[in-house]
């Protein structure tokens, strides 16, 4: 497995009231939800980088402002289309 090492001042954790240790995993998270928003990374991927389940991971990207899914209509006429019934 690689390493990515990312300088930030010491200072950061502190004015955002965490632990540096909360700050990294809230930074590691951040990473993983943008690389998945992006279509850069599957679901599973993502949570794998973020270091979570794949559920907890989709629970938590509204946390960071990014939706779980993306339907298009087409799909979203597609699962409710048995409702008509």
């Amino acid at each position: 497995m690689r390493t990515i090492e990312i300088e930030y001042p010491e200072t950061i954790p502190a004015v955002l009231n965490l632990s540096p240790e909360t700050f990294e995993q809230e930074a590691r998270f951040g990473l993983a939800v943008k690389l998945y928003e992006m279509g850069r990374l599957t679901s599973g991927q993502a949570a794998r980088l973020a270091g979570v389940s794949r559920v907890t991971f989709l629970l938590d990207c509204r946390r960071y402002g990014a939706a779980s899914v993306e339907w298009d209509q087409s799909e979203i006429d597609a699962e409710f289309a048995d409702m008509d019934t």
